[in-house]
């Protein structure tokens, strides 16, 4: 495992680099010179980091001093290259609606695979969402069609996200087959991380378990009626290949919560934001003035309603969540 060596300053001699490569409600599983070890946070970290944003998460490079005979203990966390956060709804109040805040997912990526299966769960709605929050972590995206070997018409999906998403690579594969695994081959680049995100169901465990050759992730059958499955993977948890490219896999996500999404909006929606600026006020409301350029490519057609609300409704939920409001009445 190559460490991100820019991460880490001197440090004390009894401390050594490590990457997190698990996370159990507070115990962590670190790989160091040492092999995989159990560690837990030191005190005194708590009064160095933001507990809410900076507690580890996998991919993580952090300092640890070694025990051999029981837990280590985790010091210090070095500089994030990338993360994947989501909004995060937790706890209850009469009267208020859940408590909003940034949820952390996994750090230190280059490549992100996001995964929808070839059947009644592909949706280019919630590839939108991914696809936000992928290229506002600044690492590159991938979009991966998984179960060809289930679709009558693999070209009809393709076809549907290269219309939507044409800057964005997309490939077809399977996992049960091999089908389209070559494609796959010049993401598998020594020292890269690259993590997979998708719904439950769709296939991720079955990737990985593919591209390490064995069946060391449990694998649950979809529901037929609506091709949804279970959630295999319970944890986010860092696989490295023979290879030496690292796989962060992570449990499915049906629902993903923007979180200062604005680099992800611009690159996806670049066109709208180029009409907005171009309306004749700047107070414009979109719905009746005169010069409104909005109305003017809904009216020919240029922009569908569905994109344009979109839009909105992902720019209104992506202000909402960089305000960080503790508690909003309802």
């Amino acid at each position: 495992m190559k460490l991100n060596r820019e991460s880490f300053n001197d440090r004390p001699k009894n401390e050594i680099k490590a990457v997190v490569t698990e996370v159990h409600k507070g115990i962590f599983r670190v790989l160091c010179e040492y092999g995989e070890i159990t560690a837990k946070l030191k005190g005194s970290y708590y009064h160095k980091n933001d507990a809410n944003d900076h507690l580890p998460v996998v991919g993580d490079n952090v300092w640890v001093i070694f025990n051999r005979d029981g837990d280590s203990l985790i010091t210090d966390i070095g500089k994030r290259k990338s993360f994947f956060a989501r909004t995060d709804f937790s706890g209850h109040s009469a009267g208020y609606v859940k408590t909003m805040k940034k949820q952390v997912l996994a750090a230190n990526f280059d490549t992100v695979f996001i995964l929808t299966s070839m059947n009644k769960e592909f949706s280019l709605k919630r590839i939108e969402r991914y696809l936000a929050a992928a290229l506002s972590a600044k690492a590159e995206a991938v979009i991966i069609l998984t179960k060809a070997d289930l679709s009558d018409d693999v070209k009809i999906y393709t076809d549907l996200v290269t219309a939507h998403f044409g800057s964005i690579p997309c490939f077809a594969i399977s996992s049960k087959t091999g089908y389209g695994f070559d494609t796959l081959q010049k993401y598998l680049v020594k020292d890269k991380v690259i993590i997979f995100l998708g719904s439950s169901g769709v296939g991720k465990s079955s990737l990985v378990n593919r591209l390490v050759s064995d069946e060391i992730m449990t694998v649950s059958e979809i529901r037929e009626k609506d091709s949804r499955g279970r959630h295999t993977t319970s944890h986010r948890q860092l696989i490295r290949l023979d290879c030496g490219v690292m796989i962060i896999d992570t449990p499915g996500m049906r629902e993903l919560g923007l979180w200062d999404a604005d680099i992800g909006l611009h690159e996806l929606f670049s066109d709208i934001e180029e009409w907005l600026s171009l309306c004749r006020f700047r107070d414009c409301t979109h719905q009746h003035e005169p010069g409104c350029m909005i109305q003017k490519k809904l009216s020919e057609g240029v922009l569908s309603t569905d994109r344009w609300q979109r839009f909105m409704s992902m720019q209104k939920e992506n202000e909402w969540g960089k305000m960080k409001a503790p508690l909003v009445k309802r």
